[in-house]
């Protein structure tokens, strides 16, 4: 049954993605044709704080306990993320993780390229320039690459959560592979319909595990048969857990400690429920005041839905524009060179 708790959750998430994709993404799109690294590290300081709200909702508004062991992360340093996948939630509850101990701004997510059509949310994930896959390999495997590529170029140090199978983890282009556990002690939400019936998880466990890109095979059979044993070690971690106490470590708390103060996380999740209450209402009322914000809001609209039509997203538009600088850079110094 549909709980007011849940009805909050979803409308709260909506309604800040599809007013911010507009209102507070939309003015910075025109700086990707000047500029694509300044696009990328501003727009992705503006999806971070809307990445806070649901933390701050499962944490705040419904009691959700987070529970971090095992290694924690670098800050700064270009890693994958491998994790297994327990619900179809667990890509959201991971932010509640990276709060604590990295930077949201830094993470990005392969997901299945249907979802970039969702308004509102496929919106903002456009912009944040996540990584949109058709699941299959031969496909995905060159727009993979140079979606990384670019990241290398403008020197983002990224975290990339994928599915691990078929993918390259190796490579010049990162500096380690954390690897993630997450656990559910009670009330496990297998999909969005659970979270609209109320149904938020009581506590949730995640245990880190940092691989140095250096330990790592670099041949794909041998990467195979290590990812096969980071999965059996998952299995046997998860069995561990819910049969011995529902826990991953006996202190319950992680080896390196978290990048942020717990106060420091408790004030910007007070901040992000406050601005992400008022600043949809402020959009409504500025809606209805005035004639411009009317305009500009459905020609905003049309925008996201016919650059997705004819380019194919505004990912896609931020890699060609980046691919054109560069190779404008190229030819300028190859002419100064000749010169």
């Amino acid at each position: 049954m549909v709980s007011w708790k849940g009805i909050y959750f979803v409308l709260a998430l909506f309604l800040g993605s599809f007013f911010g994709s507009i209102f507070m993404l939309g003015p910075f799109l025109p700086l990707m044709f000047i500029s694509p690294a300044w696009y990328r590290w501003i727009t992705d300081c503006v999806v971070a704080t809307w990445l806070t709200l649901p933390v701050a909702l499962l944490e705040m508004a419904f009691g959700a306990k987070v529970v971090v062991t095992g290694d924690g992360f670098v800050p700064g340093e270009r890693s994958v993320i491998i994790m297994n996948h327990r619900t179809r939630m667990d890509w959201m509850f991971l932010w509640n993780c990276l709060l604590r101990y990295s930077y949201l701004r830094l993470e990005k997510i392969c997901l299945k390229s249907s979802l970039k059509s969702i308004p509102g949310f496929g919106w903002a994930m456009q912009v944040a320039a996540f990584v949109f896959i058709q699941r299959k390999w031969e496909d995905d495997k060159s727009h993979f690459e140079k979606m990384l590529d670019y990241f290398c170029d403008i020197r983002e140090p990224l975290q990339l959560l994928i599915f691990p199978e078929g993918t390259d983890l190796t490579g010049d282009n990162l500096d380690a592979i954390h690897d993630i556990t997450v656990a559910y002690p009670q009330n496990i939400p297998q999909t969005e319909k659970h979270l609209l019936n109320g149904n938020f998880p009581k506590e949730i466990h995640f245990h880190v595990q940092r691989y140095p890109i250096e330990t790592v095979p670099s041949s794909k059979e041998e990467l195979q048969l290590w990812c096969r044993k980071r999965w059996e070690e998952k299995e046997e971690r998860l069995r561990h857990f819910y049969e011995d106490g529902k826990c991953f470590s006996a202190t319950g708390q992680s080896i390196i400690p978290p990048c942020k103060s717990e106060l420091r996380v408790l004030t910007v999740k007070c901040i992000s429920l406050l601005y992400w209450t008022v600043f949809p209402l402020g959009m409504l009322v500025l809606l209805y005041l005035y004639s411009f914000a009317r305009w500009y809001f459905a020609a905003m609209i049309i925008f996201f839905v016919v650059q997705q039509k004819i380019f194919g997203g505004l990912e896609l538009i931020e890699l060609a524009c980046h691919r054109y600088f560069r190779k404008q850079q190229k030819f300028h110094n190859m002419k100064i060179k000749n010169n």
